[in-house]
């Protein structure tokens, strides 16, 4: 209550003259939209690195994998960390035990000064393996940009694919591994650490788990709560797909999660993502307006019980809505990569007010074309939100950016949140700042 009170008296007078301000220039430069849009390339970009593969974002850091980068050495991998308020890139990250075919960057996550970077091809004993590979994990400091751990699954095999998926919360990270075998072929698993150590805390598999299944294809996590997809589990269907609940204090499996509408082919579970006690879980395969058109879903995280279902309102055969998906308070933003907006397969996103389940806005690239995949991956925090396109042809074919959308039209975060309140509010001020000297210059 003392840390609102005190925030209240000294920013309260400070918002209300910088929403004012907002809705000036928003009056004045930006008619149509009331967000700023800004684009990001790597420093050294180059053709088929596939930046904006992978996103995430936490306070000002964002952080952009491009898991096909070739410099260090031949597709590798590699990293960008970038201050969203200013569009500037601070660093890049590479495996300090870095390999040909390490697929670096394939998936990332970033909680307070910590970013997770996977590299699910990698085996030092195995160069350029493919498939073969067992797959890490590295830990970085996003202040410094130094390489703080290496992870790798105390069991880990050939071809279990550890760090196909990542997320992070506070001092604990899950890294995927959708082709480990405990409970059959490629049945798939995920494990927990702690990030101040390096250590492996415990193992998740599904409670039943079978072979196929692919558990641990998306991770998300938030506080104690961990959800894992399975998009190829059977339950409604061969590959209708299904997502599981976890406490990460006890690894003990809360929920199963499946869609009240499942069906063959859905493969819920494509992605998934969780905020508070609200979870969603993409379903890219979902026929609701035409042949995987795709879907998600919104659930309660303390009772497991589906809420909504999200479509995109001009939905489409072939957009892939709910291929990357991401929640922040009240608003949940889903991709849907093969949009045909701006070309084929251009992409791109939608924002929904999860308490409602319905769409606030579209988003597409100002520049967007043919190929782009705008929405690709998606990650968001506040009142920004960041897209990956890794498509994107400005550095070479299929050199890839990602799109920084910043003062979004949100749906407003619950005041019992006290600290995530105060991250929005102070974030939305530093908008304003940007806002008006970017509307001066």
């Amino acid at each position: 209550m003392a840390l609102l009170e005190k925030f209240s008296k000294t920013t309260a007078s400070a918002l209300m003259a910088c929403a004012i301000g907002v809705a000036a220039l928003a009056t004045a430069s930006h008619a149509d939209t009331l967000f700023i849009e800004d684009k990001l390339t790597a420093s050294d970009g180059t053709e088929s690195d596939n930046f904006g593969s992978s996103v995430a974002i936490f306070g000002n850091t964002a952080i952009v994998g491009a898991s096909a980068d070739s410099r260090l050495p031949f597709i590798s991998g590699s990293a960008y960390l970038f201050d969203t308020t200013t569009g500037t890139q601070t660093a890049k990250l590479t495996a300090s035990d870095g390999t040909e075919g390490d697929s670096f960057g394939g998936s990332v996550a970033i909680s307070g000064n910590t970013a997770i970077v996977g590299a699910r091809f990698h085996d030092e004993n195995i160069p350029f393996n493919g498939l073969g590979s067992r797959g890490s994990a590295y830990l970085f400091d996003t202040t410094t940009g130094t390489q703080t751990a290496k992870l790798t699954a105390s069991d880990g095999a050939a071809t279990d694919l550890f760090g196909g998926s990542v997320a992070i919360s506070g001092n604990t990270a899950i890294v995927g591994a959708h082709l480990d075998d405990d409970n059959g072929n490629s049945s798939g698993s995920a494990y927990l650490f702690d990030t101040t150590t390096g250590t492996q805390t415990a193992k998740l598999t599904a409670s039943d788990g079978a072979a196929g299944d692919r558990f641990g294809r998306s991770v998300a996590m938030f506080g104690n709560t961990v959800i894992v997809g399975a998009r190829q589990d059977a339950d409604n269907g061969l590959f209708s797909g299904s997502a599981y609940l976890f406490n990460t204090t006890t690894g003990t499996q809360i929920a199963k999660l499946t869609a009240s509408d499942g069906t063959e082919g859905d493969i819920f579970g494509s992605s998934v993502a969780i905020f508070g006690n609200t979870a969603i879980v993409g379903a890219a395969g979902d026929d609701d307006n035409g042949e995987r058109s795709g879907s998600a879903y919104l659930f309660d995280t303390t009772t497991g019980t589906q809420i909504a279902k999200l479509t995109a309102s001009d939905g489409a055969a072939s957009d892939l809505f709910g291929r990357s998906v991401a929640i922040f308070g009240n608003t949940a933003i889903v991709g849907a990569w093969r949009d045909d907006d701006n070309g084929r397969d251009s992409g791109s996103v939608y924002l929904f007010n999860t308490t409602t389940g319905t769409q606030i806005a579209k988003l597409t690239a100002s520049d967007g074309t043919e190929g782009d995949i705008f929405g690709s991956s998606v990650a968001i925090f506040g009142n920004t939100a960041i897209v990956g396109a890794a498509g994107d042809d400005d550095n070479g074919e299929r050199s890839g950016s990602a799109y920084v959308f910043r003062s979004l039209p949100v749906a407003p975060v619950p005041l019992p949140a006290g600290g995530v309140l105060l991250l929005t509010a102070l974030g939305a001020l530093g908008v304003c700042a940007r806002r008006r000297r970017k509307a001066a210059a």
